[in-house]
């Protein structure tokens, strides 16, 4: 009984399943939010399951050319274990994760660069000149917005005088009142986040319109469906992490309460992530590197700064 505790939490709650149905339940969200703000119908809330069965059952295609066949079928499930690995640091359901450790919002960060690598490499193993320049736009992409993400993710950590993200959401949960003052910090971080999951404006390691399907063009069939399920299960963690840094998590409340809270709140941000990607247009990767490096981190750093300033004054 002891063993099977711990799997169910891995595979159903909060875990796999969860991350799953709740990856796509976003998606829908996302695309449904859009074609709002855009005057348009939108899909109905069945299309992203569908999609995704139905790339289960179509056929996987391994380029001849490709330059590790094994390393080109095993990166979807290392991008999506990474990314499971990453909630349970997260909480979801009260104000402590299932596994809370000090230093736990640095590997949670760790955890969340993998998917990006995992897209490279699978660009990189294509051999196929689409997905080449898709997977070297990923990387530059990484440089850029990792700095910024992590610089303010920071700022709560030192104002709460931890590195362990319940124990910061708990901070936030008791004193509300410094919530406001991160809201600097909060939209870097969400910006930086729109980056990572490669959403427009920074869509440009797969722009459709320039380089087919970027770093997945040669990828097809359940392969494929495992890596865009990663992407959406990385949209909920990455919700759920910019939640428990800056906005307190589940405010302290425990259970089925908790978990309304963490839901409302994740659903939240992805509303700020899709009214950032109707306003925005795509920019080239230069603009991107450029606007990260000169703008985005030093609003970062003046966060951290000013939250190194209030601790002093509070302490």
């Amino acid at each position: 009984m002891d063993s099977i505790i711990p799997l169910a939490y891995i595979l159903i709650f909060p875990g796999f399943l969860f991350l799953a149905v709740y990856g796509l339940y976003l998606q829908w969200v996302d695309r449904k939010l859009c074609a709002v703000m855009q005057n348009r119908m939108g899909p109905p809330w069945v299309q992203p399951y569908a999609d995704f069965i139905k790339l289960l059952a179509k056929e996987v295609i391994v380029p001849d050319a490709s330059t590790n066949k094994t390393m080109f079928r095993v990166l979807p499930f290392f991008a999506m274990a990474a990314v499971i690995t990453a909630l349970v640091s997260i909480p979801v359901w009260g104000p402590a994760a299932m596994y809370s450790f000090q230093g736990d919002l640095v590997v949670a960060i760790y955890l969340l660069t993998i998917p990006t690598v995992t897209f490279f490499l699978a660009g990189w193993s294509s051999a196929s000149p689409y997905s080449t320049v898709g997977s070297m736009r990923v990387l530059t992409q990484l440089f850029a917005y990792e700095v910024p993400l992590m610089l303010a993710l920071i700022g709560p950590a030192i104002l709460a005088g931890s590195w362990n993200m319940s124990e910061i959401s708990a901070f936030f949960s008791a004193n509300p009142r410094f919530i406001p003052a991160q809201l600097l910090g909060f939209l870097a971080a969400l910006i930086a986040l729109q980056g990572k999951l490669e959403r427009m404006p920074f869509d440009i390691p797969h722009a459709k319109n320039e380089i087919v399907g970027g770093q997945f063009t040669e990828y097809s069939g359940r392969l494929y469906g495992f890596f865009l399920l990663a992407v959406d299960m990385e949209l909920v963690v990455g919700a759920a992490l910019v939640n428990a840094v800056f906005l307190g998590g589940t405010l302290g409340l425990s259970g089925w309460a908790g978990t309304g809270m963490f839901l409302a709140k994740t659903l939240f941000i992805t509303f700020l992530l899709a009214l950032l990607k109707v306003l925005m247009a795509r920019i080239r990767i230069e603009q991107m590197v450029n606007f990260c490096w000169k703008y985005l981190a030093p609003v970062a750093m003046a966060q951290v700064a000013f939250d190194i300033f209030l601790k002093y004054k509070l302490g």
